[in-house]
């Protein structure tokens, strides 16, 4: 909230709706639990000649004794304003991360489910929200991305999230609601002090403002700046990114490793962040960093070296760390008949057609081939390590037998006398997920 923010009214309101929403092909979709604040939002954007298509979204969680009579509370708000209701109940299962933050994980699986491309879900958070957003992140140690605290606007799924709100404190929602006589539900554990956010708000936030009336605006400055430091490091580590030299792996994703050790410590992680941001995992602990640098970038490459956290892994392999999940999928070969084709355009192996007992084993040690082309034969060790097959791999690669004559290797290559020739029908060979 600015020192110039207007008192809330439905046209203070109009100025924050996001750009794009003002046709008549536009949804917005307002994230409704019949409180105060989502009451004020739904009552305020009816209020508005707006050309778009409203509708509410009741997310039941079914934790409250109260919650089907809240359901049934926010339905007739909207018989009421003539808005189109819609409700679904969830269950929420506390995963160790604490019940607010399983309850937020149910709440937004819904939403995007309902929310379609080109919609946008408007929720009712405000600067009270934000400052104590801001709070709970310092608390927990974060850096210019949690101090940001929560983004007017940002992507959720194809769709977009607004929150149109952060700029008006509870107190002038408050007014308006009173003004208009608009009644709303309260929810009981608002003021169990159990929960963290409830502390804060129950118990913190009043002695703040009355120690320092100004200390919400000044927050939501703090917040705002930090969002244009974290815009200005995302695009740093998008520009780092793209020389990383991304590349898509039979499993996972790899970067440069030389280039990534080439930048300052603050850069690599700036470039590790965004990346595994960019690829849906989560960040690392500090902990996690300390493993990184003194196992896979400082140390000598070793095969072995993994670090592991949530779901996912990042190894080192030929100078490119790897990022992968921690779980790694298993992978199938799809041997697929082929017509004759003049030449194989893409590099893939095709194996001859009518080989007897075509069967699938795995590496027992002391296999040797000839790839075709080759003079000689080799172990199955070395050439794997020629053709640079990551080592996680190496034990699961498929070998395809006919009887007890190994005739081809995965998708890497097909041995020496058993390769579909142009002009002929073949086995097309995939190994992948």
């Amino acid at each position: 909230m600015t020192s110039s923010a207007p008192i809330f009214s439905p046209a203070a309101l109009r100025t924050y709706l996001p750009d794009g929403g003002n046709s008549a092909d536009a949804v917005y979709w307002v994230g409704f639990s019949g409180g105060l604040d989502s009451t004020v939002l739904l009552h305020a954007l009816v209020q508005l000649p707006l050309p778009v298509t409203i509708r509410a979204l009741h997310i039941n969680h079914q934790i409250s004794p109260h919650a089907d009579q809240w359901q049934a509370r926010c339905a007739a708000i909207c018989a009421q304003l003539g808005i189109e209701f819609t409700a679904e109940k969830v269950s929420v299962i506390n995963s160790g991360k604490g019940i607010e933050d399983a309850a937020r994980a149910a709440r937004y699986a819904v939403f995007e489910r309902y929310v379609s491309a080109g919609d946008f879900l408007l929720t009712a958070h405000h600067a009270n929200d934000q400052s104590e957003t801001l709070l709970l992140r310092l608390l927990r140690g974060t850096g210019p991305r949690g101090l940001a605290a929560m983004a007017v606007q940002r992507p959720l799924g194809q769709a977009t999230l607004v929150r149109p709100l952060l700029n008006f404190s509870r107190a002038q929602l408050e007014s308006y609601a009173r003004e208009h006589q608009l009644q709303w539900v309260e929810d009981e554990s608002n003021q169990d002090d159990a929960y963290d956010r409830n502390f804060l708000r129950n118990q913190v936030m009043p002695l703040l403002a009355r120690r320092w009336p100004a200390f919400m605006r000044k927050w939501q400055q703090t917040a705002e700046l930090c969002a244009e430091q974290e815009q200005l490091l995302e695009a740093i580590a998008r520009e780092d990114l793209h020389t990383a030299a991304t590349r898509r792996e039979r499993i996972g994703q790899s970067i440069d490793l030389a280039f990534l050790c080439s930048l300052s410590l603050v850069r690599q992680q700036n470039l590790l962040r965004y990346w595994l941001r960019s690829a849906g995992y989560s960040t690392p602990e500090q902990s996690h960093w300390r493993q990184i640098q003194q196992q896979l970038l400082l140390g000598r490459e070793d095969a072995e070296a993994n670090v592991t956290w949530g779901d996912l892994s990042l190894r080192v392999f030929r100078q490119r760390l790897y990022l992968l999940p921690a779980a790694l999928p298993v992978l199938t070969l799809d041997i697929v008949e082929q017509g004759a084709v003049e030449r194989s355009g893409d590099g893939a192996v095709r194996l001859k057609v009518g080989l007897p007992d075509l069967h699938i084993r795995y590496r027992q040690g002391g296999e040797r081939c000839k790839p075709a082309g080759r003079h000689h034969s080799q172990t199955l060790k070395k050439l794997l390590q020629e053709y640079a097959l990551e080592p996680w791999l190496r034990d699961d690669l498929p070998l395809v037998y006919s009887g007890d004559t190994l005739v081809a290797v995965g998708d890497l290559w097909v041995c020496s006398g058993y390769t579909a020739e142009a002009g002929e029908q073949g086995l097309h060979l995939r190994w992948g997920g």
